[in-house]
């Protein structure tokens, strides 16, 4: 069953159906466990090539995108992974490219970056907020194309994924999110003025994927619609977009480990560690 679809130039969202759900929790949690570990064993092998990685996600407010995000690093050693949630840019920032609060926020070698929101809200928010003239938003599509080809063309993988939810569920989760007090901190008087902007964001979005599902950097579309669903569809996709052509697996032990455990660890253990070393080495031969 595939979890996500790769956008093309001519597509719209409403093409994505939604819905998609497993068959019961004990299938969710297989697969979300085994695309945990996959997620872990791919930030080893980035870690170990020093390779560079980034993650967008983008999605309607209470999409889901966080959720999606906990799960995805759950397991992750947090050295070596960043997660920046967006937000509005400061005043030093906004006396700046809109770029260049990005720049600063790249992966450098053995990390991968995951942005909550991201470059993209110049098209999304800005444009439908008229927080920045048009001729800007559009000339951001050609900006945006050449930045993430810049990168791609670094050595940089990068994998964009949009969360979308119907606007019944949408509004769903914001009424929840007033409701409950432990939610209180995820919700904000924009995320509910926002609902009557829907239509604007999304001719904005059919926009963006249009002029920026590229094949450097395509968009991913994912039902987000049940949660269970959406958070395994983000980590499967993301594994297989950034693993792809990737050796992955655990880093291996340093020599000197070897050498240090023979001195100081029961003779039988320095033993096998003796074997596995010599192992090790012959494999890398």
């Amino acid at each position: 069953m595939a979890l996500a679809v790769r956008v093309k130039r001519n597509w719209a969202l409403e093409k994505l159906k939604l819905g998609g759900r497993f068959a019961d929790e004990d299938e969710y949690k297989r697969r979300l466990d085994a695309a945990q570990v996959a997620m872990l064993e791919l930030e080893q092998a980035y870690r170990r090539d020093r390779r560079r990685g980034i993650v967008v996600l983008e999605g309607w407010d209470a999409g889901g995108k966080g959720g999606a995000i906990q799960r995805l690093t759950a397991r992750l050693d947090p050295r070596w992974v960043r997660v920046w949630s967006i937000g509005k840019p400061s005043p030093e920032e906004q006396g700046r490219h809109y770029l260049w609060r990005f720049w600063e926020k790249l992966p450098p070698p053995g990390y991968i970056a995951i942005f909550d929101r991201s470059w993209y809200g110049r098209v999304l928010v800005e444009r439908v907020e008229g927080l920045a003239p048009e001729a800007d938003w559009r000339r951001a599509y050609g900006e945006i194309n050449a930045f993430e080809k810049l990168l791609f063309d670094d050595g940089v993988r990068l994998v964009k994924l949009f969360l979308h939810v119907s606007a019944e569920e949408q509004r769903k989760r914001l009424a929840e999110r007033v409701a409950n007090p432990v939610k209180h901190w995820k919700i904000a008087p924009d995320d509910i003025r926002n609902l009557a902007f829907r239509d604007k964001y999304v001719a904005a979005l059919d926009d963006m994927f249009g002029h920026t599902s590229t094949r450097a950097a395509p968009w991913y579309a994912i039902d987000g619609e049940y949660k269970w669903f959406a958070r395994v569809a983000v980590a499967e996709t993301v594994v297989k977009t950034l693993g792809k052509r990737l050796r992955l697996g655990p880093l291996p032990v340093d020599e000197a480990v070897y050498r240090e455990a023979a001195t100081l660890l029961d003779p039988k253990a320095a033993a096998e560690l003796g074997l596995a070393a010599q192992h090790h080495a012959s494999g890398r031969r």
